[in-house]
């Protein structure tokens, strides 16, 4: 009976005993440079990743050429609008002023609404046309009628 007693308290049984720390339950004693776990202090020997040249990825479009005139931009959720190019950053964000949005409804009938002062966020833009230069023309897939 005292020999239960003794292992229970942690004095020297299996579980919970151990004179060294952390020997009980949980573990985790012992010399801590041999941890498991998620690398926490190795070193990267990769080299001098950090130092290494990448090429600049370049904008397909040059946005350059369109500052300061007025352009069409659709979005991806179907939205139009058309304003005037202020600036453009490396990840296609633009700021449009004198945005008018261009709404349609299902019968081709458009709605215009003034918003102003824009800012788009390049992840939404789907086409980016210049008003300059376009022109509206007939459906060439468009199905003719017979009548």
């Amino acid at each position: 009976m005292a020999d239960r007693q003794q292992r229970g308290r942690g004095g020297g049984g299996h579980r919970g005993g151990g004179g060294h720390r952390g020997g009980g339950r949980g573990g985790g004693g012992g010399n801590r440079e041999h941890r498991g776990g998620g690398g926490h202090g190795q070193q990267h020997q990769g080299g001098d990743d950090n130092k290494t040249e990448r090429p600049r990825k370049e904008n397909i479009l040059d946005l350059g050429k369109y500052m300061d005139k007025k352009v069409n931009v659709k979005f991806n959720g179907g939205r139009e609008c058309s304003g005037t190019l202020k600036g453009y950053d490396a990840l296609m964000n633009l700021v449009l002023d004198d945005v008018e949005e261009v709404m349609r409804d299902d019968e081709g009938n458009e709605v215009t609404r003034p918003l102003g002062l824009v800012v788009v966020r390049g992840t939404l833009l789907v086409v980016l046309s210049p008003v300059d230069g376009s022109e509206v023309i007939e459906n060439p897939f468009a199905v003719k009628a017979d009548d």
